[in-house]
């Protein structure tokens, strides 16, 4: 261990004595019972400090107030009570070695990289930063603006540290999507927690669970001995009094590593922050009555004075790491692809698919090229319909998250019923349309309530999108796809253009079923991983025969696909 700071010094033994100290294992905090010379100067100086009447002074159990206590017995010392001298020393070992760790941290390398062989990817330096972080907290929020690669960043710290088993806490339109993001990032052994109701889980390296079963798993998971949680979206947990807030408790509490993830770390709103934090680092920032006292605006007030100095305060003390996209510009491409496989509801894709079974039977049929073309038309029109409502609501929830984190999104679709239900899943954020239906003047003041700030989300037709300007737009969400690769190009282009001083991120959202796996072959998009080029050059027209001639293949491949499942 590195050189032990002064005032974590041990109390010179014989002093003359001014109270005792004693541990509530109830309410896990330290009581001096003294002299009110004492008990007056600490409840002066320490915002976290609690005791109601004289001579009565409380310390919350953390760490860092362990320090300040022991600052505070080298000037007047206190008697520790027999039964809690051994956990006395305890708790000041770790606070030695928690303060050891922080000053290292300062002066230990700012990058870090996955050894050889652990992690199959390559970070970028700002995401290297961030492991270092990471490795050097243990217990901590990194709250990168999204889309700098939270998810890549915990994974490289899991083949870093090694610290098997781990469980991973996301929201429910998430698992699929970490669940391929391990598979690609690490060689390990996944395993998805599934149901309300415990059994005995398989051996593996990774767990994944959704926070609304975290209820029904609260008294197993911390039995499991993980050495790691991983909390996504933390802000799933800003409001405590709930069994999801409990059960994450608990299992924070059983592991030695927790981190939270998540794109908008909460400022305005203490009561939110607190609880994120107090998940994480119990009492980091103290006890509620004394946080909401010093930080906010008066005693159980939950909205903080100086957000930029509470923010500054967790950055200082290595609770948070967040930067922006503006921050590391210079280390992003103009144009970020990103592909990513989301849920969607198989009983809504077999209900619509219904009607298929008798088109199959028409075109077995006819031998007529002309009338086969029409059909197998028909019933790629209507898979393709058929796959963007089964997953709609997930590509909602996907684009939901982003609004939060205060992103301008330009949400693409195909099909009129699949934009009906984007507008009712996201009424919320008054959306937005140009879907081909619209007026001219319809279409331009849509146009205009976006690029004004009046509304941050603006659903676009694929092919009615020629000839905007929407460089507002932070994000570009393609919630159906096109057979043509130069359709998303054009479409991303009404948020980007050349000399545009930002990262455009484009996701690419797809379902694991349906027509988005024949596109997707179609189109050269592999899940879980940047696309660099993708239609960004103009076509000869010469190749405009060849290209009609390769969607009818296509098309035809999509039918035959459906047979084969029929």
């Amino acid at each position: 261990m590195g050189d032990v700071p002064a005032y974590l010094r041990d109390v010179p033994p014989g002093a003359q004595t001014y109270g005792t100290l004693s541990y509530n294992r109830r309410s896990k905090c330290w009581t001096i019972k003294g002299e009110p010379c004492v008990t007056e100067l600490a409840k002066r100086l320490f915002p976290g400090c609690d005791g109601r009447g004289r001579g009565v002074a409380r310390f919350t159990a953390h760490r860092r107030i362990i320090g300040e206590l022991n600052w505070l017995m080298l000037r007047y010392p206190l008697e520790i009570r027999e039964g809690d001298r051994a956990r006395w020393e305890q708790a000041l070992e770790e606070a030695r070695d928690y303060a050891v760790r922080r000053e290292e941290a300062r002066r230990s390398p700012e990058y870090a990289d996955p050894p050889e062989g652990s992690f199959a990817g390559e970070l970028l330096p700002f995401q290297r930063q961030g492991l270092a972080f990471l490795l050097s907290a243990r217990r901590c929020l990194l709250a990168d603006e999204m889309g700098l690669g939270k998810t890549v960043q915990a994974l490289a710290f899991l083949a870093t540290s090694a610290a098997y088993p781990a469980v991973i806490v996301v929201p429910p339109h998430l698992i699929r999507n970490w669940e391929r993001e391990i598979g690609r990032f690490l060689n390990v052994r996944v395993h998805v927690i599934r149901g309300l109701k415990p059994y005995p889980l398989p051996e593996a390296d990774v767990y994944l669970i959704h926070y609304l079963l975290l209820r029904g798993w609260k008294d197993e998971l911390p039995r499991q001995g993980f050495r790691t949680v991983i909390f996504d979206e933390a802000q799933e947990l800003r409001r405590n009094g709930t069994s999801k807030y409990s059960a994450a408790s608990l299992l924070s509490e059983s592991c030695e590593n927790a981190i939270g993830l998540s794109g908008t770390p909460i400022y305005n709103q203490g009561g939110e922050i607190w609880n994120v934090v107090n998940i994480l680092d119990f009492h980091f920032l103290g006890d509620w009555e004394s946080f909401s006292r010093e930080w906010c605006y008066g005693y159980n007030s939950a909205v903080v004075a100086k957000p930029e100095l509470l923010g500054e305060h967790l950055r200082r003390e290595g609770l948070m790491l967040r930067r922006l996209k503006s921050d590391v510009l210079t280390e992003l491409a103009p144009k970020r692809r990103l592909v990513q496989e989301i849920d969607w509801d198989d009983a809504v894709y077999r209900e619509l698919m219904k009607p298929v079974a008798e088109q199959l039977n028409l075109l077995r049929a006819t031998d007529d090229p002309g009338r086969r073309a029409l059909i197998e038309d028909a019933i790629c029109q209507r898979e393709r319909q058929a796959t963007g409502l089964a997953k709609a609501p997930f590509v909602c929830a996907f684009v939901r998250a982003l609004l939060e984190a205060g992103e301008k999104v330009l949400l693409m679709a195909h099909h009129h019923a699949v934009m009906d239900l984007y507008k009712r899943e996201l009424k919320a954020f008054r959306p937005g349309f140009i879907t081909g239906r619209e007026t001219d003047r319809q279409k331009d003041e849509a146009a205009a309530r976006f690029m004004e700030g009046r509304t941050d989300l603006l659903c676009v037709s694929l092919r009615s999108a020629s000839g905007l300007n929407l460089q507002r737009a932070t994000c570009v969400v393609f919630g159906e796809l096109d057979w043509s690769p130069a359709v998303h190009s054009q479409a991303e282009d009404r948020a980007h253009r050349i000399g545009q001083q930002d990262s455009l991120l484009c996701y690419y959202l797809v379902s694991p079923r349906g027509s988005d796996r024949d596109m997707q072959d179609a189109l050269g998009l592999k899940v879980s991983q940047f696309v660099s080029l993708m239609g960004d050059e103009p076509a000869p027209q010469e190749d405009a025969v060849l290209r009609q001639s390769q969607a009818r293949e296509r098309i035809r491949k999509l039918v035959e696909r459906l047979e084969e499942e029929a």
